[in-house]
């Protein structure tokens, strides 16, 4: 919802305000104004580091993440239905009359494979590489806990990435080396060839996780972003990834009953 609606939500909710202690409803454009304050990019990141922190003291993850995964997913910036968009598409009777979207805000996400929790997030836009993201993404999470095995698809498949993940932050690394034209010939790069003789189907097998992570974001919390300009969309993103941690930590015994602590803005 967007700020306004959010004060009338707060209105007619005096049960919810006493709940999180808001004694005083503000005004929507203070929402607005702390929406900026809060989610520049060094703050929101340290919102984020604060939920993984809080996961592991509750024992819901541990320092070491045996698996984790990473994939790229892209987002709606119109509450229109993609059936909609298929039948104008056809409708139009000239090259340049179309209605599909060419530009799309879109993220790199890297969950916990074990608890689903989102271990670092990269917002921009698509369509772009998968592998644009990886990078800045597996450094970010690397920071974050000792990750074993990271999983990814054929659109990450190069031997920078190995390497990169391998040499810097000592993970393994299991990517099919699928990546340009069908051939019988073995993949030149060392990490690139082991994948195709030694791959493990029943490790890469729980890849899917992080499309289950992609699919409660958007369950849960919508598809389709709210805001229209580049940068309050690389925000919101960041904001529903911390708000999926949040909804994981409160279903979590131990987290009901420590401190509210973990939106204290006084570090950030």
């Amino acid at each position: 919802m967007d700020y306004r609606k959010l004060q009338a939500l707060l209105l007619d909710t005096p049960c919810l305000t006493a709940v999180i202690e808001l004694y005083e409803i503000p005004h929507f454009t203070t929402f607005q104004k702390a929406a900026n304050r809060l989610l520049r990019s060094t703050s929101a990141q340290r919102l984020l580091d604060r939920t993984i922190r809080t996961a592991k003291q509750s024992g819901l993850t541990r320092k070491r993440v045996k698996l984790a995964a990473i994939d790229g997913t892209g987002f709606e910036t119109r509450h229109i239905r993609s059936y909609f968009v298929k039948r104008r598409k056809r409708a139009c009777k000239t090259a340049y009359e179309t209605t599909t979207y060419t530009r799309y805000p879109s993220a790199g996400i890297v969950c916990d494979c074990d608890s689903h929790l989102v271990l670092a997030v990269v917002p921009g836009r698509g369509p772009n590489p998968d592998d644009k993201h990886y990078r800045k993404a597996v450094a970010q999470a690397a920071r974050r806990a000792t990750i074993g095995t990271i999983l990814a698809d054929a659109g990450y498949d190069s031997e920078g990435d190995h390497l990169f993940a391998r040499g810097e932050f000592n993970m393994r690394t299991i990517i099919p080396a699928t990546r340009g034209r069908p051939t019988q010939k073995l993949p030149k790069g060392y990490w690139r060839r082991r994948m195709t003789t030694r791959f493990d189907p029943v490790k890469y097998g729980q890849r899917w996780q992080v499309e289950t992570v992609n699919s409660m974001i958007k369950r849960m919390q919508g598809s389709a972003l709210r805001s229209r300009r580049y940068w309050s969309q690389c925000r919101e993103i960041v904001l529903r990834t911390i708000t999926h941690n949040i909804m994981i930590l409160h279903q979590t015994k131990p987290f009901l009953q420590s401190t509210p602590s973990i939106l204290d803005t006084s570090t950030v």
